[in-house]
């Protein structure tokens, strides 16, 4: 299945976070925090408001846009403005 964003929202890969902290211990997924980081996928029709591109590593607002999973992977819809930076 292929989603395309429409307007100003754009379609963000969650990253997952990792379950093993650098002192070796294990976090399991219910103690873990929602990530707020994310690989723009797609990008909605208003190419001219949108100054991001499919494949930039980005930074979003931590209770913004709405999830969904398609072929098993996790998904963020976000409007453009939700975007807070680009991960370098």
């Amino acid at each position: 299945m292929k989603v395309k964003p429409l307007g100003d929202r754009v379609l963000v890969k969650i990253e997952q976070m990792e379950e093993k902290t650098a002192g070796g211990l294990y976090i399991p997924q219910t103690a873990q925090e929602k990530t707020q980081e994310g690989i723009v996928a797609e990008i909605g029709d208003e190419k001219d408001v949108i100054k991001v591109k499919v494949g930039d590593k980005v930074m979003y607002d931590k209770y913004a846009g709405t999830s969904l999973t398609v072929d098993g992977d996790e998904y963020l819809v976000v409007r453009y403005s939700d975007i807070i930076c680009v991960v370098e």
